[in-house]
Protein backbone atom coordinates (compact mmCIF):
# COMPACT_ATOMS: atom_id res chain seq x y z
CA UNK A 1 0.00 0.00 0.00
CA UNK A 2 2.65 2.51 0.94
CA UNK A 3 4.40 1.64 -2.88
CA UNK A 4 1.07 2.39 -4.17
CA UNK A 5 1.24 5.96 -2.42
CA UNK A 6 4.31 6.64 -3.23
CA UNK A 7 4.08 5.47 -7.16
CA UNK A 8 0.78 8.12 -6.92
CA UNK A 9 2.76 10.78 -5.50
CA UNK A 10 4.99 10.79 -8.23
CA UNK A 11 3.01 10.59 -11.12
CA UNK A 12 0.38 13.38 -9.53
CA UNK A 13 2.75 16.58 -9.35
CA UNK A 14 1.77 19.26 -6.94
CA UNK A 15 -1.28 21.79 -8.18
CA UNK A 16 0.66 24.89 -8.94
CA UNK A 17 0.12 28.00 -7.18
CA UNK A 18 -1.32 30.90 -9.00
CA UNK A 19 0.59 34.89 -8.73
CA UNK A 20 -1.80 35.76 -6.29
CA UNK A 21 -1.75 33.00 -3.83
CA UNK A 22 2.53 33.56 -4.04
CA UNK A 23 2.73 36.76 -4.04
CA UNK A 24 -0.04 36.65 -0.53
CA UNK A 25 2.21 34.61 1.18
CA UNK A 26 5.69 36.01 -0.06
CA UNK A 27 4.07 39.10 1.39
CA UNK A 28 2.81 37.74 4.75
CA UNK A 29 6.13 36.61 5.22
CA UNK A 30 7.62 39.75 4.54
CA UNK A 31 5.30 41.72 7.13
CA UNK A 32 5.68 38.61 9.49
CA UNK A 33 9.69 39.57 10.00
CA UNK A 34 8.27 43.33 10.11
CA UNK A 35 6.06 42.75 12.98
CA UNK A 36 9.16 41.40 15.04
CA UNK A 37 10.81 44.53 14.88
CA UNK A 38 10.96 47.86 17.12
CA UNK A 39 9.08 50.52 15.30
CA UNK A 40 8.75 53.74 16.65
CA UNK A 41 7.68 56.76 15.13
CA UNK A 42 6.39 54.92 12.21
CA UNK A 43 3.46 57.37 11.27
CA UNK A 44 2.08 60.55 11.95
CA UNK A 45 0.76 59.47 15.28
CA UNK A 46 1.25 60.79 18.91
CA UNK A 47 4.30 59.23 20.41
CA UNK A 48 4.55 58.99 24.05
CA UNK A 49 7.37 59.04 26.25
CA UNK A 50 6.45 55.97 27.46
CA UNK A 51 6.52 53.75 24.30
CA UNK A 52 9.97 54.91 23.14
CA UNK A 53 11.72 55.19 26.84
CA UNK A 54 14.09 51.95 26.22
CA UNK A 55 17.46 52.28 29.31
CA UNK A 56 20.38 51.51 28.96
CA UNK A 57 22.52 49.93 31.62
CA UNK A 58 25.94 50.82 30.41
CA UNK A 59 28.45 52.36 32.45
CA UNK A 60 29.33 56.04 32.60
CA UNK A 61 30.96 58.43 29.73
CA UNK A 62 34.07 58.74 31.19
CA UNK A 63 34.23 55.13 32.79
CA UNK A 64 32.92 54.04 29.45
CA UNK A 65 35.96 55.48 27.63
CA UNK A 66 38.43 54.91 30.16
CA UNK A 67 37.31 51.06 29.98
CA UNK A 68 37.71 50.80 26.40
CA UNK A 69 41.53 52.26 26.60
CA UNK A 70 42.26 49.89 29.38
CA UNK A 71 41.18 46.84 27.30
CA UNK A 72 43.85 48.09 24.75
CA UNK A 73 46.63 48.52 26.85
CA UNK A 74 46.36 45.71 28.94
CA UNK A 75 46.66 43.92 25.56
CA UNK A 76 49.27 45.90 23.96
CA UNK A 77 51.31 43.27 22.47
CA UNK A 78 47.77 42.16 20.89
CA UNK A 79 46.76 45.70 19.51
CA UNK A 80 50.87 46.94 19.39
CA UNK A 81 51.35 44.64 16.49
CA UNK A 82 48.08 45.48 14.90
CA UNK A 83 49.46 49.15 14.86
CA UNK A 84 52.95 48.87 14.12
CA UNK A 85 51.68 46.62 10.28
CA UNK A 86 48.99 49.09 10.02
CA UNK A 87 51.63 52.29 10.25
CA UNK A 88 54.28 50.08 8.30
CA UNK A 89 51.43 49.36 5.37
CA UNK A 90 50.18 53.41 5.95
CA UNK A 91 53.77 54.44 4.89
CA UNK A 92 54.52 51.81 2.69
CA UNK A 93 50.97 52.24 0.04
CA UNK A 94 49.93 55.93 1.42
CA UNK A 95 52.57 57.88 3.08
CA UNK A 96 53.13 60.12 5.55
CA UNK A 97 53.64 63.94 6.23
CA UNK A 98 57.07 65.28 4.91
CA UNK A 99 59.28 66.50 7.59
CA UNK A 100 59.71 69.61 4.91
CA UNK A 101 55.90 70.43 5.32
CA UNK A 102 56.03 70.29 9.52
CA UNK A 103 58.95 72.31 9.10
CA UNK A 104 57.21 74.83 6.65
CA UNK A 105 54.78 74.67 9.38
CA UNK A 106 56.76 75.75 12.46
CA UNK A 107 58.51 78.02 10.36
CA UNK A 108 54.83 79.98 10.12
CA UNK A 109 54.55 79.52 13.47
CA UNK A 110 57.51 81.36 14.29
CA UNK A 111 56.73 84.37 12.00
CA UNK A 112 53.24 84.84 13.51
CA UNK A 113 55.01 84.87 16.70
CA UNK A 114 57.39 87.61 15.62
CA UNK A 115 54.50 89.68 13.90
CA UNK A 116 51.84 89.59 16.49
CA UNK A 117 52.82 88.33 19.57
CA UNK A 118 56.41 89.49 19.82
CA UNK A 119 57.93 86.47 20.30
CA UNK A 120 55.52 86.17 23.43
CA UNK A 121 53.97 82.79 22.95
CA UNK A 122 56.01 80.06 24.99
CA UNK A 123 57.12 76.63 24.06
CA UNK A 124 53.95 75.06 24.94
CA UNK A 125 51.64 77.40 23.43
CA UNK A 126 53.69 77.17 20.11
CA UNK A 127 53.38 73.06 20.40
CA UNK A 128 50.30 73.33 20.71
CA UNK A 129 49.47 75.35 17.80
CA UNK A 130 51.84 73.65 15.72
CA UNK A 131 49.86 70.23 16.52
CA UNK A 132 46.21 72.31 16.03
CA UNK A 133 47.55 73.60 12.70
CA UNK A 134 49.22 69.73 11.59
CA UNK A 135 45.59 68.38 12.04
CA UNK A 136 43.23 71.28 10.73
CA UNK A 137 45.02 72.11 7.67
CA UNK A 138 44.88 68.53 6.27
CA UNK A 139 48.76 68.16 7.18
CA UNK A 140 48.31 64.34 7.79
CA UNK A 141 47.37 63.41 4.06
CA UNK A 142 48.20 66.74 1.94
CA UNK A 143 49.11 65.66 -1.65
CA UNK A 144 47.02 62.07 -1.43
CA UNK A 145 46.17 61.03 -4.83
CA UNK A 146 42.54 59.22 -5.52
CA UNK A 147 44.68 55.71 -4.91
CA UNK A 148 46.03 56.88 -1.94
CA UNK A 149 42.92 57.53 -0.66
CA UNK A 150 41.75 54.46 -1.98
CA UNK A 151 44.46 52.08 0.29
CA UNK A 152 44.24 54.71 3.01
CA UNK A 153 40.59 53.72 3.21
CA UNK A 154 40.82 49.97 2.22
CA UNK A 155 43.70 49.80 5.55
CA UNK A 156 40.99 51.82 8.09
CA UNK A 157 38.12 48.77 7.24
CA UNK A 158 41.13 46.63 7.87
CA UNK A 159 41.74 47.83 10.91
CA UNK A 160 38.01 47.86 11.32
CA UNK A 161 37.36 44.47 11.07
CA UNK A 162 40.52 42.80 12.30
CA UNK A 163 40.53 45.09 15.85
CA UNK A 164 36.38 43.66 15.89
CA UNK A 165 37.62 40.21 15.71
CA UNK A 166 40.46 40.31 18.43
CA UNK A 167 37.87 42.02 20.64
CA UNK A 168 35.05 39.09 19.99
CA UNK A 169 37.06 36.21 20.50
CA UNK A 170 39.05 37.76 23.42
CA UNK A 171 35.12 38.28 25.26
CA UNK A 172 34.51 34.73 24.27
CA UNK A 173 37.45 33.59 26.70
CA UNK A 174 39.77 32.63 23.28
CA UNK A 175 43.51 33.67 23.69
CA UNK A 176 43.68 35.10 19.49
CA UNK A 177 46.93 35.74 18.05
CA UNK A 178 47.65 38.97 15.65
CA UNK A 179 48.27 36.37 12.51
CA UNK A 180 44.74 34.59 13.22
CA UNK A 181 42.85 38.14 13.03
CA UNK A 182 44.83 39.08 10.31
CA UNK A 183 43.78 35.90 8.09
CA UNK A 184 40.67 35.26 9.19
CA UNK A 185 38.82 38.82 9.95
CA UNK A 186 38.61 39.81 6.60
CA UNK A 187 35.56 37.73 5.34
CA UNK A 188 33.16 39.63 5.79
CA UNK A 189 34.98 42.57 3.35
CA UNK A 190 32.39 42.84 0.96
CA UNK A 191 29.02 43.01 3.21
CA UNK A 192 31.58 45.79 4.95
CA UNK A 193 31.64 47.70 1.70
CA UNK A 194 27.76 47.36 1.21
CA UNK A 195 27.37 49.13 4.88
CA UNK A 196 30.00 52.01 4.06
CA UNK A 197 27.85 52.57 1.12
CA UNK A 198 24.44 52.90 2.70
CA UNK A 199 26.80 55.20 5.85
CA UNK A 200 27.55 57.54 2.37
CA UNK A 201 23.88 57.56 1.09
CA UNK A 202 22.65 58.66 5.12
CA UNK A 203 25.70 60.79 4.74
CA UNK A 204 24.11 62.61 1.66
CA UNK A 205 21.83 65.43 3.36
CA UNK A 206 25.02 66.47 5.32
CA UNK A 207 26.72 66.80 1.72
CA UNK A 208 23.92 68.71 0.42
CA UNK A 209 23.96 70.79 3.55
CA UNK A 210 27.96 72.12 2.91
CA UNK A 211 27.78 72.01 -0.69
CA UNK A 212 24.30 74.71 -0.22
CA UNK A 213 26.04 76.74 2.29
CA UNK A 214 29.02 77.37 0.32
CA UNK A 215 26.79 78.42 -2.74
CA UNK A 216 24.26 80.62 -0.45
CA UNK A 217 27.77 81.93 0.72
CA UNK A 218 29.39 83.07 -2.45
CA UNK A 219 26.36 84.40 -3.96
CA UNK A 220 25.14 86.43 -0.56
CA UNK A 221 22.09 84.45 -0.72
CA UNK A 222 22.33 84.43 3.48
CA UNK A 223 22.15 88.22 3.50
CA UNK A 224 18.43 87.87 2.97
CA UNK A 225 16.45 87.54 6.36
CA UNK A 226 13.89 85.56 4.88
CA UNK A 227 15.73 83.30 2.83
CA UNK A 228 18.44 82.80 5.60
CA UNK A 229 15.42 81.90 7.48
CA UNK A 230 14.13 79.40 5.07
CA UNK A 231 17.40 77.84 4.52
CA UNK A 232 18.88 77.27 8.02
CA UNK A 233 15.06 75.32 8.57
CA UNK A 234 15.67 73.44 5.24
CA UNK A 235 19.07 72.74 6.52
CA UNK A 236 18.40 71.99 10.38
CA UNK A 237 16.05 69.66 9.13
CA UNK A 238 18.70 67.60 6.37
CA UNK A 239 21.40 67.53 9.26
CA UNK A 240 18.43 66.19 11.96
CA UNK A 241 17.52 63.40 9.19
CA UNK A 242 21.41 62.23 8.75
CA UNK A 243 21.36 61.91 12.95
CA UNK A 244 18.17 60.22 12.94
CA UNK A 245 19.57 57.29 10.30
CA UNK A 246 23.50 57.30 10.94
CA UNK A 247 23.52 55.95 14.24
CA UNK A 248 21.68 52.67 13.03
CA UNK A 249 23.93 52.38 9.83
CA UNK A 250 27.90 52.53 12.29
CA UNK A 251 26.32 50.41 13.99
CA UNK A 252 25.65 48.34 11.48
CA UNK A 253 29.27 48.11 10.31
CA UNK A 254 29.41 46.57 14.37
CA UNK A 255 26.82 44.23 13.44
CA UNK A 256 28.08 42.67 9.86
CA UNK A 257 31.07 41.82 11.23
CA UNK A 258 29.57 39.00 12.73
CA UNK A 259 30.13 35.56 10.88
CA UNK A 260 26.99 34.41 8.61
CA UNK A 261 25.23 38.70 8.47
CA UNK A 262 23.96 40.22 5.31
CA UNK A 263 24.64 43.87 5.17
CA UNK A 264 20.52 44.66 5.10
CA UNK A 265 20.18 42.15 7.83
CA UNK A 266 23.22 43.83 9.98
CA UNK A 267 21.79 47.25 9.58
CA UNK A 268 17.79 46.26 10.69
CA UNK A 269 19.56 44.76 13.74
CA UNK A 270 21.40 47.72 14.68
CA UNK A 271 18.68 49.90 14.01
CA UNK A 272 16.28 48.11 16.25
CA UNK A 273 18.88 48.24 18.82
CA UNK A 274 19.58 51.84 18.42
CA UNK A 275 15.78 52.43 18.50
CA UNK A 276 14.88 54.73 21.37
CA UNK A 277 18.50 55.46 22.31
CA UNK A 278 20.12 57.72 19.31
CA UNK A 279 20.68 60.96 21.23
CA UNK A 280 22.44 58.69 23.88
CA UNK A 281 24.78 56.86 21.42
CA UNK A 282 25.55 60.25 19.59
CA UNK A 283 26.56 61.82 23.05
CA UNK A 284 28.39 58.87 23.32
CA UNK A 285 30.32 58.98 20.16
CA UNK A 286 30.76 62.64 20.72
CA UNK A 287 32.32 62.07 23.98
CA UNK A 288 34.88 59.64 22.61
CA UNK A 289 36.30 61.85 20.20
CA UNK A 290 36.28 64.50 23.11
CA UNK A 291 38.21 61.72 25.15
CA UNK A 292 40.75 60.69 22.28
CA UNK A 293 41.26 64.92 21.64
CA UNK A 294 42.49 64.78 25.32
CA UNK A 295 44.50 62.23 24.39
CA UNK A 296 46.20 63.31 21.58
CA UNK A 297 47.20 66.69 23.31
CA UNK A 298 48.81 64.26 26.44
CA UNK A 299 50.79 62.35 24.07
CA UNK A 300 51.62 64.64 21.44
CA UNK A 301 52.44 67.89 23.18
CA UNK A 302 55.72 66.42 24.94
CA UNK A 303 56.88 64.66 21.40
CA UNK A 304 56.39 68.33 20.03
CA UNK A 305 58.40 69.58 22.74
CA UNK A 306 61.26 67.15 22.61
CA UNK A 307 61.64 67.27 19.04
CA UNK A 308 61.78 70.83 19.62
CA UNK A 309 64.51 69.88 22.39
CA UNK A 310 66.31 67.55 20.16
CA UNK A 311 66.51 69.54 16.83
CA UNK A 312 68.12 72.68 18.92
CA UNK A 313 70.58 71.18 20.33
CA UNK A 314 71.62 68.92 17.52
CA UNK A 315 72.01 69.70 13.47
CA UNK A 316 72.09 66.51 11.95
CA UNK A 317 68.70 65.51 13.75
CA UNK A 318 66.86 68.28 11.58
CA UNK A 319 65.84 65.77 9.02
CA UNK A 320 64.34 63.32 11.38
CA UNK A 321 60.88 62.84 10.99
CA UNK A 322 59.84 62.46 14.85
CA UNK A 323 56.65 64.35 14.73
CA UNK A 324 55.36 63.37 11.35
CA UNK A 325 55.55 59.41 13.11
CA UNK A 326 54.34 60.33 15.92
CA UNK A 327 50.88 61.75 14.17
CA UNK A 328 50.50 58.62 11.94
CA UNK A 329 51.17 56.48 14.63
CA UNK A 330 48.35 58.33 16.94
CA UNK A 331 46.11 58.30 13.46
CA UNK A 332 46.27 54.51 13.77
CA UNK A 333 45.82 54.16 17.31
CA UNK A 334 42.31 56.62 16.87
CA UNK A 335 41.17 53.86 14.52
CA UNK A 336 41.68 50.89 16.86
CA UNK A 337 40.27 52.77 19.21
CA UNK A 338 37.29 54.11 17.92
CA UNK A 339 36.65 50.50 16.34
CA UNK A 340 36.88 49.11 20.00
CA UNK A 341 34.87 51.87 21.63
CA UNK A 342 31.75 51.07 19.01
CA UNK A 343 32.21 46.96 19.51
CA UNK A 344 32.86 47.21 23.16
CA UNK A 345 29.69 50.02 22.92
CA UNK A 346 27.48 47.14 20.80
CA UNK A 347 28.07 44.22 23.07
CA UNK A 348 26.77 46.55 25.83
CA UNK A 349 23.62 46.92 23.99
CA UNK A 350 23.05 43.80 23.15
CA UNK A 351 23.85 42.18 27.03
CA UNK A 352 21.38 44.74 27.81
CA UNK A 353 18.05 43.44 29.09
CA UNK A 354 16.07 46.17 28.67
Amino acid sequence: MAKLNFKKELTDPKPRKTFRQSFHEKRDKIWAKKAQRVKLHKSFKRSYHEDYDRPLNAPGLLSFAMTTLGFILKRWKLFGSLLLIIVGLNIFLVGIMQESTYVSFQEALEETNDYLANGQLGAVAKAGLLLASSITTGGLNQGMSEVQQIFAILLFIVVWLVTIYLIRHIIAGHKPRFRDGLYNALSPFISSLVVFLVVFIHLVPIFIVIITYSAAVATDFLSTPLYAFIYWLLAAGLVLLSCYLLPGSILGLVAVSAPGMYPMAAINTASDLMAGRRIKFIIRIIFAFFFLAVLWVIVMLPIILLDFAIKGSADWTAGLPIVPVSLLLMTCFTFIYVSAYLYLFYRKMLDDPN
